[in-house]
């Protein structure tokens, strides 16, 4: 394994990785749940991607993008639903309380969930199916991209978590929620016109 290749596709993907909409999506989660929680989740989901990128390599560029985008665009509208709908309030104005220690499957599921869709066909797993191609190193490649996207995704979580003790749940789900439209009407454009 070469720690030069690892160290490449680290800065590449994570790069690719900053502005990307799992970014969004780790943030929010992480203004609203236990943050462990949610980076197991998102990390599994990262695992789940880097190695479908590996084992299929050139083959996930060929998945139906039309269907992608579509997919992705009703899962935004759905999530932004339900940020505006549960509200991240109780009925007092006080932040939604940390999830018990029993809902870390619940928390790390959901979280999965969200990132292993929001990831299906994106940029950075393309990227990553074509450096394991071009470097013929797939421990290296794997290790480098999967690292990269945890260290976003981390960032975003602690973003979130910090964002939080200064700026009121409410505007940040209003907020989150408007992103999450947006991102859902270019995917719904993407998926009409190809």
């Amino acid at each position: 394994m070469s720690l030069t290749v690892a160290v490449l596709t680290f800065g590449i993907i994570f790069l690719a990785e900053l502005p990307d909409k799992t970014a969004l999506a780790s943030l929010v989660l992480g203004t609203r749940y236990r943050a462990s929680y949610v980076f197991a989740g998102i990390a599994a989901a990262f695992a789940l991607h880097v190695g479908l990128a590996l084992a299929a390599g050139h083959l996930l560029s060929l998945l139906p993008h039309r269907w992608v985008e579509g997919v992705t665009a009703a899962l935004f509208l759905v999530g932004a639903a339900m940020l505006l709908f549960h509200g991240g309030d109780d009925e007092d104005g006080h932040a939604a309380k940390e999830p018990s220690a029993n809902s870390f499957w619940k928390v790390a599921g959901a979280s999965f969930a969200v990132v292993a869709v929001a990831e299906f066909g994106d940029l950075t797993q393309i990227m990553t199916a074509n450096l394991a191609a071009k470097y013929a190193d797939p421990a290296a490649v794997g290790l480098g991209a999967w690292l990269a996207l945890c260290a976003v995704g981390g960032i975003a979580i602690v973003g979130g978590q910090k964002l939080l003790k200064h700026v009121p749940m409410k505007l940040i789900v209003r907020v989150a929620a408007a992103i999450m439209v947006v991102l859902a009407a270019v995917g719904i454009v993407k998926a009409v016109i190809g």
